[in-house]
């Protein structure tokens, strides 16, 4: 077997499907799209690469198939959708990803057109595993989908971990030894096995200090929303969608420097909007809390009118309502499955931290901010308590 040194899980032990997929030029883009995207412009040591993490899930998903006695054409396949889980993301990351939906109906994991007359299909199908296979594993589904896309999947278990080692931020620690040891199947649902209802939690409450203090940082979101917009420019200007897809990072940003300059080069320079509007779930009215792609542009146009100022330099962040996936865990508790939202007292507390850090941004430059944020106000009817501009 091919051995990897990994920063996180030491060395990494490729069995000849996995050596040989690693080469192919739909894994090696990996390297070039860093696992957090605009979270490095908050912290600097984040430059990991979803090449780096897919080696990770791929390590987890070997370790859980061992000790859950899933063994041959099973594991064979679990283990090459665990490798190949994230070749279908967009250039950085989960940032394009809604756009990326709009534009062409499909997520992140649905990868079946990409091992379809590629060279990673022809590797999959020389050693005889089924393409369509791996691809429905990675799409979650079966028994053995859950394990790579789940509430309990290794996905998650690698991420928290190599997040959180890389931004030097302790919060995501989880020991995800013990939860692959203590995976189990019952009626093909995957769950935890009894006595761990605070080993659920653990993985429940690194997520949640991981969304507020890392992924939801205001600088990453400014910055997110801002690539967005400048993406959506670029399409609009004739660049492909198929070619989009499969930009990497710096190819993404090379393209908006030239093409959509005064997005692109802010984004570069880390010269962001800042925040007019930071609002919080309780202050915003809830058809504003409920705006789509549409409403958010229609919303920035009408701010930009009210303002005086240009539609491009106004962008309405209005997030998805606050939700808990990890909460769905199942776990065994006095040998019946219960669902951990049902079993522990402390997803009721995440709940309410997780509605009390949600906020409404809208964002605009520095020299304009305060007139954007008057319109703003008057615009979306949020009241001026609920807002701190800084």
């Amino acid at each position: 077997m091919t051995a990897v040194k990994d920063s996180v899980h030491d060395y990494i032990s490729l069995d000849p499907v996995a050596a040989d997929l690693v080469d192919t030029p739909e894994f090696q883009r990996l390297r070039h799209i860093k696992q957090l995207s605009t979270v490095r412009l908050v912290y600097p040591s984040a430059s990991h690469t979803r090449f780096e993490h897919s080696l990770g899930v791929y390590h987890l998903a070997s370790q859980a198939v061992s000790h859950l006695d899933i063994d041959g054409d099973r594991a064979d396949h679990v283990r090459a959708a665990a490798l190949l889980h994230d070749i279908g993301h967009g250039p950085y990351g989960h940032q394009t990803e809604d756009l990326i939906r709009r534009r062409t109906g499909r997520d992140h994991d649905e990868i079946e057109h990409l091992l379809d007359g590629t060279r990673v299909g022809e590797i999959l199908e020389a050693h005889g595993l089924s393409p369509a296979r791996v691809a429905a594993i990675v799409d979650g589904e079966g028994p053995v989908g859950q394990l790579v896309s789940g509430e309990l999947d290794v996905d998650r278990m690698d991420y928290l971990v190599r997040d959180a080692h890389h931004t030097g931020v302790p919060y995501g620690t989880i020991d995800h030894g013990r939860l692959v040891r203590e995976l189990r199947y019952r009626d093909g649902e995957l769950v935890l096995a009894e006595g761990n209802v605070q080993t659920a939690e653990s993985l429940l409450l690194a997520r949640a200090l991981m969304n507020g203090t890392v992924y939801r940082h205001h600088v990453s979101r400014i910055a997110g929303a801002m690539l967005e917009r400048a993406s959506e420019r670029l399409l609009e200007d004739g660049l492909p969608i198929e070619t989009f897809v499969r930009m990497a990072d710096h190819d993404l940003l090379v393209a908006l420097g030239d093409r959509v300059p005064e997005l692109g080069r802010r984004i570069e320079s880390r010269n962001l909007y800042k925040r007019a509007v930071w609002a919080a779930l309780d202050a915003v009215p809830a058809d504003v809390v409920e705006f789509d792609f549409a409403a958010s542009r229609a919303a920035e146009r009408e701010i930009a009118d009210v303002a005086g100022v240009a539609p491009a330099s106004v962008i309405v962040d209005a997030p998805p309502r606050p939700q808990i996936k990890e909460s769905r865990s199942r776990v065994v508790v006095n040998g019946v499955v219960r669902r951990l939202e049902d079993a522990s007292e402390l997803v009721g507390a995440l709940r309410a931290a997780e509605r009390s850090q949600w906020r409404l941004g809208v964002y605009a430059p520095e020299s304009i901010r305060d007139d954007v944020a008057a319109a703003a106000v008057d615009v979306l009817d949020v009241p001026i308590r609920g807002t701190t501009p800084t």
